[in-house]
C-alpha cells in the first residue's frame, strides 16, 4: 500500500469520485453488503475492471461495468498483478428465489514482490490450508472476525476471531488484518467484542499488534 501512517483516503460521506484511480475491483459474492450496484456503476464510469466469481457478471454488466468471471483456482492478469480466485465457505443469493446460483469466492492478489489475500465472507474450513500450500506464503491476509453469534447458526458461513487467526496461520500469512466487524450490528455478540478476542487469539500464537492489525476507520499502513 503506498500510503503511510493513519490518514483518511475518503472520509465518511465523500463520494467514490474522490478516490484515487481504481484499476480493478474484486467482488466476493452477491450479497447486498458486498455487491452494491450504485457503487459499481460509479466505479465503472471511472474505468475500473470488475473481477468476480462465476455467475456474477450479469449484475456488473447491467450497470455498465467491464467484468471478468472466474471459477475457483482460475486467475487473470490485470494492472501488473495476477488475481487468483480461490475457494470460500459461504453462500449466495440476493432474493429468496435465487439461492446459490452465483459463486462465492476469496481472492489472492499476487504482485511482483508481495501477495494479498481477501477472504470476503467465509466460515473456517480446510480450504485455507490448501490456499496456503498452493499460493502462500501470504504477506497480508484480510480475515473476517465478526457476525459469529449464535455459533450454531453462523459457524458455517462466518468465522469468529479465533478461527480468523487460525485461518491466517493456515494461509502462512506474515500479517493479518481484521475486517467484517463494527459496521453493521448483524448478530448477537457485543459489537466491540471481536477485536478484543482477535488480539487475544493472536497473542496465543505469538503475534503482537504489529502482526495482527485492527485499523481505525480511514487508517492505512505500509506492508
Amino acid at each position: 500500500m503506498p500510503f503511510a501512517g493513519p490518514q483518511r483516503l475518503v472520509p465518511p460521506g465523500v463520494p467514490l469520485s474522490s478516490l484515487p484511480a481504481v484499476d480493478f475491483v474484486t467482488i466476493s459474492h452477491d450479497h447486498y453488503d458486498h455487491l452494491d450496484l450504485p457503487s459499481i456503476a460509479a466505479l465503472a464510469k471511472r474505468g475500473a475492471t470488475f473481477i468476480v466469481g462465476l455467475g456474477m457478471g450479469n449484475l456488473v454488466r447491467e450497470v455498465g461495468g467491464h467484468v471478468v468471471e472466474l471459477d475457483w483456482w482460475q486467475d487473470t492478469d490485470v494492472a501488473g498483478v495476477r488475481v487468483h480466485c480461490v475457494p470460500a465457505q459461504h453462500f449466495s443469493g440476493r432474493t429468496g428465489l435465487s439461492q446459490n446460483e452465483r459463486l462465492w469466492v476469496s481472492w489472492v492478489v499476487e504482485g511482483p514482490t508481495r501477495k494479498f489475500y481477501h477472504a470476503g465472507d467465509t466460515g473456517y474450513f480446510d480450504g485455507f490450508k490448501e490456499i496456503g500450500e498452493r499460493l502462500g506464503p501470504i504477506d497480508l491476509a484480510a480475515v473476517p472476525i465478526g457476525a459469529y453469534d449464535p455459533e450454531s447458526i453462523m459457524r458455517f458461513v462466518h468465522m469468529n476471531p479465533e478461527e480468523a487467526i487460525h485461518a491466517a496461520v493456515d494461509l502462512r500469512a506474515k500479517h493479518a488484518i481484521a475486517m467484517h466487524w463494527g459496521t453493521f450490528d448483524l448478530t448477537d455478540e457485543p459489537i466491540d467484542e471481536p477485536p478484543k478476542r482477535f488480539h487475544a487469539a493472536a497473542e496465543k500464537v505469538g503475534w503482537n499488534s504489529d502482526v495482527a492489525w485492527i485499523l481505525a476507520v480511514g487508517e492505512t499502513r505500509r506492508w
